[in-house]
């Protein structure tokens, strides 16, 4: 590779208005921390963190939303525990792949290329473009729903019929606006950066605070807690043990992967972050997820659930969950606290997905990152403003589907390979027992992986296009609805 070429692929170029002296004096504070004991090293890594708090608000949207909602309605607290699984071998693969990242500063995509076959990166942004337009339109749909819904409470009149369309597409183009300011600040340099992941935190705050308050109001029942933690229950049945598989195989999705390398230049970290780093997985995408998931299946375990019944609740959307408070608690403000939650979520899901597609198309394209070039590119899932009144054409999610839940478990192989490959990574490749306990939780996380896409496809694809016999009763538990549990 030519010295012009290596320098192109090196880096971002948004990375370079990082003022290099402030850099290096993060970096010989990171030095110094590594040689801290560890509840010092984690007061300093706090102040730090950023890059996960885009994967924990892309995740945290419509798919985990109604995941979340149908879990706790049809099984109670007993599947709390898939959630934090399958988001720890997600960070497993994150972990992976931000080693590769931080130990060259070079970008994955033309490392790739070079070290694998141009095929695989062009795959993976493929996959990362077709599920972030198709996955924005339900992301619409969870928040038209809930702004419908607070319509409503405010006395809104549903007649004559083009009033709930209207106040869906108002609230849809406003949160689109909002969406644009603050994705197109994430394009326009350091301080940008500092305002998107600003507003990336409260936004999940806010979302734990709303679903925290309905749980006070509910209660909690410790000894089910504990159980549905650690109980690691699994609904009897070849269908139970799918509902789990699916869900603990698909919940990072395949636009997470390709936007987190690029998050992780885009702070100018390097090699002396990866400490940070992986704090920063835990503390802002796995917590947050994994606090946000269990708040709702608690709401909804402790509002929804009957126990006698013995049926999966697929027919119980966030919204219908967010009215059923409204008795239970004598007044309104449950369901209003409920509905801006979901709001929260898809407004920063469809932040993040938009973030992926600048990013991505650059890269896919082979073009120079420009402010300009990232910010058109932004606005290639905006036609998913159409999914607040109206759900996406039958054949996108199965498209959506067979693309990106295809392509994931290539992108984990690849982030595996990648990681052990010496020639490319030298020491930073691991030896030892480390490296073979760190390859052997890779490896499980690819096979599930590729079970849960598998589990997916199915139900998502080839049950769309053959559709199976009507069962004759919808006993616990049917297959996993076609959309995958992420943003």
């Amino acid at each position: 590779m030519s010295e012009s070429e290596n320098k192109k692929n090196v880096g971002l170029p948004m990375a370079s208005r990082w003022d290099p002296g402030k850099l290096r004096q993060e970096e010989a504070h990171l030095q110094q921390l590594a040689t801290q004991p560890f509840l010092a090293r984690i007061r300093g890594y706090a102040k730090l963190t950023g890059p996960a708090w885009l994967q924990s608000a892309m995740t945290l949207g419509a798919g985990s939303a109604a995941a979340s909602v149908m879990a706790g309605a049809s099984f109670g607290y007993a599947l709390l525990w898939v959630q934090p699984v399958a988001m720890l071998l997600g960070i497993i693969m994150m972990g992976a792949l931000g080693n590769v990242v931080l130990t060259t500063g070079e970008r994955p995509y033309g490392a790739f290329a070079r070290e694998l076959h141009p095929a695989v990166p062009f795959l993976w942004a493929l996959g990362s473009i077709v599920a972030s337009i198709i996955w924005h339109f339900p992301q619409y749909g969870l928040a038209g729903a809930a702004i419908w819904d607070l319509a409503t409470l405010a006395g809104v009149p549903a007649d004559p019929t083009a009033i709930p369309y209207l106040v869906k597409f108002a609230g849809g183009a406003a949160i689109l606006a909002m969406s644009i300011v603050v994705t197109w600040n994430y394009g326009a340099g350091t301080r940008g950066i500092r305002i998107y992941e600003t507003f990336l935190r409260w936004v999940i705050r806010l979302i734990i605070l709303a679903f925290l308050f309905v749980v006070i109001k509910t209660g909690v029942d410790w000894g089910a807690l504990w159980r549905g933690f650690f109980g690691f229950t699994i609904p009897s049945g070849k269908d139970g043990l799918t509902l789990v598989l699916g869900a603990v195989g698909a919940a990072v999705g395949i636009n997470m992967t390709f936007l987190y390398p690029y998050s992780l230049l885009a702070k100018g970290w390097g090699k002396h972050h990866k400490g940070l780093s992986r704090y920063d997985l835990f503390s802002s995408m796995f917590l947050p997820f994994v606090i946000v998931t269990s708040l709702v299946i608690i709401a909804m375990a402790n509002t929804v659930y009957d126990p006698a019944a013995g049926v999966l609740r697929t027919d119980l959307r966030p919204v219908d969950a967010a009215r059923s408070l409204e008795g239970l608690l004598g007044s309104s403000l449950g369901r209003i606290v409920l509905d801006l939650g979901f709001i929260g979520m898809a407004c920063g899901a469809i932040s993040t997905h938009m973030v992926v597609c600048g990013f991505t198309g650059c890269e896919m394209f082979k073009l120079d990152y420009t402010t300009r070039r990232y910010r058109m590119f932004t606005l290639l899932p905006a036609i998913g403003i159409l999914g607040v009144a109206f759900p996406s054409p039958l054949w996108m999610p199965v498209a959506a589907s067979a693309v990106a839940l295809t392509l994931l478990p290539i992108a984990y192989i690849t982030f595996f390979v990648m990681s052990n490959k010496r020639s490319y990574l030298g020491e930073a490749a691991g030896t030892g027992w480390k490296r073979a306990l760190f390859n052997l939780a890779m490896i499980v996380a690819i096979l599930f992986a590729c079970v849960g896409s598998a589990i997916k496809i199915k139900s998502g694809v080839i049950d769309k296009i053959f559709p199976p016999k009507s069962p004759a009763a919808t006993q616990i538990a049917p297959p996993m609805p076609a959309m995958p549990p992420q943003g």
